[in-house]
């Protein structure tokens, strides 16, 4: 079964495993076509962490699909020249990691070549595919932020507008770059590693790092060939946490997956269940949870391989339950706590400073897609970077990963940006499992509301016994009381968003208890788009569910 993100990208995954391949080889079909699909929001040369559960093991592992910093970065031309913006452009570009994370996926765990999964990407980028009302309106909404570059503009807005609804959408370019590292794979001497290893080659040590790199050159950026060529993935252990009977794994501090994982922590110790569904007092609960858990995010998560990230510390019972004892149930915090000081952490003083929000629209954005196969085997993975942050590469049809909004210039942030550093990720696929006869990978797209969304899906699988697709449809809602991860770092005390479909009663008693409770439509694109699978082994089940939020699907017999 696949559930992601498009329904192009669900029937193209679905359609491997019906040729034989496996959860890895169909996830990574998927992945990499959401990078045409979506490429409003989701990049070829982006960003894709990565989540497997291999059959047959119990064990979980990650692949830590984000780029770093080029080595040549300033972070001092920033604060010098910029007013601590890390504005949209190139300058804000890291090394692209999704090709190399979907090719490590197929190496390690697939049995398919680059080619058997690429091709569908290819044919929807040279063939084209019918635009969708959202991605029609994200494209128009950020028209200005195409024409900063006409070779973003030649694509996106033909005729000098978004491509309408029906439309068909080619990215000839695009098409031509998958193909070229198709070719290469199929040019190559000897076994499937070999070839898997000359797709990899053409990327980052072919043609299409020598042309990212002179584009570069040519326009003040920073990228190499050697960041390229020395550029490889992390396959890395996940943090794993208890939430009732169900152990949740989340990848680690390079990304907000320490973010859900604390969050479940705080709420194991409240009684969800023996309040109302959706009621006033169920969302304080949450919201405040998520609170405390953004607090130690702002303080003390980034990239671990520069900055002591205490998250045993931050995990800890002790220290989750007196961080529990913060939640008021009869009054919101006025914004943002304090952090905490779990064992091992250092908070370095780092300040949020209330700022208007940003035109959510055009900042970053993401997809997703789960698969499990007949075996057993899941996959879990959260590609993104969109096109409107910085230049499409001429020939190459795509933007190379536009991350760097999503560091800090604040040398008191963990976040803050360094050469070889990797900002701190807002995607964050996750895996929930229950011994070794119940599992759902599950994610979002969102920005940082995504570990809001998932953690409400999954209260409404566990705590309320919904079926998935029920508990995807659920109305959601979204606090934004803590600083954006993306630049300008927006911060809004108090704010919290509620779907349409909840009751005005619902809203004024929120308003009652200190939250500035602000309406969304009643089915809003930024509450996230969940999708998730659950395989019950014990009933010999596959239940999918996927969000009508976004233009997703669930695929499967």
């Amino acid at each position: 079964m696949v559930a992601a993100g498009h329904y192009l990208a669900a029937q193209a995954a679905f359609q491997i495993l019906e040729a034989g391949g496996n959860a890895v080889d169909a996830g990574v079909c998927g992945g990499i076509a959401l990078g045409v699909l979506q490429s409003e929001y989701v990049g070829f040369g982006g960003v894709a962490p990565i989540m497997i559960r291999p059959a047959g093991t119990g064990e979980v592992v990650t692949i830590s699909g984000l780029g770093w910093w080029p080595k040549a970065a300033l972070p001092d031309l920033f604060r010098r020249e910029h007013d601590g913006r890390i504005p949209p452009g190139i300058l804000r570009t890291l090394v692209p990691a999704a090709p190399d994370a979907w090719i490590t996926a197929l190496e390690r765990w697939g049995t398919m070549r680059f080619g058997d999964v690429a091709s569908a990407a290819v044919g929807f980028a040279r063939d084209g595919f019918p635009m969708s009302e959202l991605t029609s309106r994200i494209i128009a909404a950020a028209a200005d932020s195409y024409r900063r570059w006409p070779s973003n503009a030649a694509i996106y807005l033909p005729n000098d507008e978004a491509p309408k609804v029906g439309d068909l959408f080619v990215q000839a370019d695009l098409g031509r770059t998958i193909q070229y590292m198709i070719d290469e794979e199929a040019a190559a001497s000897g076994d499937r590693a070999a070839g898997l290893q000359a797709a990899r080659d053409a990327f980052y040590r072919g043609e299409i790092a020598k042309t990212l790199a002179d584009f570069h050159a040519s326009n003040g950026g920073w990228l190499t060939l050697a960041d390229l060529a020395a550029f490889r993935v992390g396959i890395e252990e996940p943090i794993r946490v208890r939430y009732g009977d169900l152990d949740v794994y989340t990848c680690g501090p390079w990304c907000q997956g320490p973010l859900l994982a604390q969050a479940l922590r705080l709420l194991d110790g409240i009684d969800v269940k023996g309040q109302v569904h959706n009621s006033a007092e169920y969302i304080h609960a949450v919201v405040e949870a998520f609170k405390l858990a953004y607090a130690d995010r702002h303080a003390f998560v980034g990239d671990p391989r520069f900055v002591d990230v205490p998250i045993e510390g931050m995990l800890e019972e002790g220290y989750i339950a007196e961080r529990r004892r913060l939640v008021d149930p009869a009054a919101a915090s006025s914004g943002m706590p304090e952090p905490g000081s779990p064992a091992g952490g250092a908070w370095q003083g780092a300040q949020p400073l209330p700022t208007p929000p940003a035109d959510e629209i055009s900042q970053l954005d993401t997809s997703y897609i789960c698969v499990i196969d007949s075996d057993g085997t899941v996959f879990s993975a959260t590609p993104s970077d969109g096109s409107s942050g910085g230049p499409v590469v001429p020939g190459l049809g795509f933007v190379p990963s536009t991350r760097g909004a999503q560091s800090t210039t604040d040398p008191a942030s963990p976040a803050v940006l360094a050469p070889g550093k990797r900002p701190r990720l807002t995607p964050n696929p996750a895996i929930a499992a229950r011994g070794g006869d119940w599992v759902m990978p599950f994610g979002s797209p969102g920005n940082d509301v995504q570990p809001q969304a998932m953690t409400q899906v999954l209260l409404n699988l566990t705590q309320f016994g919904m079926d998935p697709q029920r508990a995807i449809d659920q109305p959601r809602f979204a606090t934004f009381s803590y600083p954006r991860s993306s630049d300008p770092h927006s911060y809004s005390p108090g704010l919290l968003n509620l779907e349409g479909r909840y009751s005005e009663a619902t809203a004024e008693r929120l308003r009652a208890l200190g939250h500035d409770v602000q309406p969304w439509p009643d089915w809003e694109y930024k509450a996230g788009a969940v999708c998730a699978i659950v395989h019950d082994r014990e009933r010999g089940t596959f239940e999918g569910g996927s969000d009508p939020r976004r233009p997703t699907a669930v695929v499967g017999l």
